[in-house]
């Protein structure tokens, strides 16, 4: 009861966050033309900044376990290309990029550092796990989007300058290298400027889902049910499901594994839509997948937590 009550205390004001816009919007406060500056407010400037400061915080020498690196690497990319295969079953497949990105991408940077935090007194192996999957998420994220956007005729040298063009200039990749560089090198950090860089990661979450509810549709949304029950699926159940015995095999235990089941089974990203609607998306499949799993997170990631503690590995 006491982990539902925490799950539920992180993922509920996230929610009604993104129906804060949804209510700006009908209020007038919120139009189009505002929604779309917010979006590219937080891709380019919030995001990168949040990003950064989590990772360049990091001491990576003193957490680092090649172990666990290479564990959380290889379930990510075997999970981005199950999504892969998944999303050739869509018809149409104008949402293929959205499906993918959607299917894995956690809020592991978010969420993972404060639900750890509340287990164990302190981030344990948080970082290591954002270290990990965080770019390759991101990689991933843009490649996806890019090779899979509507109207691409398939793969051909100007879709893979275009895709590698967008890799190396993605505001959030750049911020996620700038982050490590800083972390590896042992970079002081004075206070004025990770005060100001707080600042601003500070309203990343917050205009990044008031910027999604502003624009959201729910007859859009949930327009495509099946697509997103099944992203929702493999989000929050099926990824864990699948790679919680490698886990134990592996010898994963207390924050280490819990790690790792929010790296699987945490809630679709904020940063998803916001990528989304930056690589010429839509957006609205998006949006219902991260409504959904941040409604049933609660649920299903506590019910994981419970029966890895029931087990004796928490």
């Amino acid at each position: 009861m006491e982990n539902l009550i925490f799950c539920l205390n992180a993922t509920i004001p996230i929610f009604l966050t993104l129906m804060l816009g949804l209510f700006f919007r009908k209020a007038g406060l919120f139009d189009e033309s505002f929604v779309s500056k917010m979006n590219k407010f937080v891709f380019k400037a919030a995001l990168p900044a949040l990003l950064f400061q989590d990772i360049a915080d990091m001491d990576i020498y003193s957490v680092w376990d090649g172990k666990m690196v290479l564990f959380c690497f290889f379930a990510t990319l075997i999970s981005i290309l199950i999504s892969i295969g998944f999303s050739f079953l869509l018809k149409p497949r104008d949402i293929q990029g959205e499906f993918v990105q959607a299917s894995y991408r956690s809020s592991a940077a978010v969420l993972g550092i404060a639900i750890i935090q509340n287990m164990y007194g302190d981030a344990g192996m948080a970082p290591l796990m954002i270290v990990a999957s965080v770019p390759l998420y991101n990689i991933m994220a843009v490649t996806v989007l890019c090779l899979f956007r509507p109207g691409n005729s398939g793969i051909s040298m100007p879709v893979i300058k275009r895709t590698l063009k967008g890799i190396a200039t993605n505001p959030i990749i750049l911020g996620i290298v700038a982050g490590s560089i800083w972390s590896l090198l042992r970079l002081p950090m004075p206070k004025i400027l990770s005060t100001t860089v707080g600042n601003l990661a500070k309203t990343a979450t917050p205009l990044g889902l008031m910027a999604m509810g502003g624009a959201l549709e729910f007859r859009k949304a949930f327009s495509r049910i099946r697509a997103v029950l099944a992203c929702t699926f493999l989000k929050l159940v099926g990824y864990t499901a699948l790679f919680l015995p490698a886990t134990m095999h592996f010898g994963f235990t207390k924050d280490k594994l819990a790690a790792i089941l929010i790296m699987l089974g945490s809630a679709t990203t904020i940063s998803c839509y916001i990528m989304a609607k930056n690589t010429d998306y839509e957006g609205s499949f998006t949006s219902g997948v991260v409504m959904l799993t941040t409604l049933l997170s609660s649920f299903t990631l506590t019910g994981w937590l419970f029966l890895c503690r029931s087990l004796g590995m928490l």
